[in-house]
């Protein structure tokens, strides 16, 4: 799985919590400073290392933290393209087309496509999805409550 994990939140949660629920060992890859600033102004993106300090205290918190290992990710797909040992990649619904891109590639090299594993997207109490921007604009809270 990979993700930018800027503001963390509940959907957030779902996503890690699915990941450990299939696998013994996820890897995550964490968009560095570099890639996290295409499509996006940057000036409001927390750091890496902040992001990675993050996540990392959301995995323990949740209990899955000697699960994963966090890696830099500075493109759309990692080793999830070339990396024979993967089984499995978990995306939510708007990054499936990305994880149906990574099966082509890997199809097309003779490599085995990996199950795709769709975790829902959750709406804030608006009926709108979660995001980090959107907490970033204090629209709603990390829980999906109106501020």
């Amino acid at each position: 799985m990979g993700g930018t994990f800027d503001i963390l939140h509940i959907g957030h949660e779902a996503l890690l919590t699915q990941a450990s629920n299939i696998g013994d060992k996820i890897l995550v890859g964490l968009t560095t400073n570099e890639r996290a600033k295409k499509g996006r102004n940057a000036d409001f993106l927390n750091p890496y290392e902040i992001r990675k300090r993050n996540l990392e205290s959301l995995l323990e918190s949740l209990g899955f933290l000697e699960k994963f290992e966090i890696v830099p990710l500075n493109d759309d797909w990692g080793p999830s393209v070339v990396d024979e040992d993967f089984e499995a990649i978990v995306v939510s619904e708007e990054t499936k087309s990305t994880a149906d891109m990574i099966n082509k590639v890997r199809s097309k090299e003779g490599k085995n496509e990996l199950q795709i594993v769709i975790v829902p997207m959750i709406k804030a109490f608006d009926g709108k999805y979660i995001s980090s921007s959107r907490i970033r604009k204090k629209e709603i809270d990390s829980k999906g409550n109106l501020t």
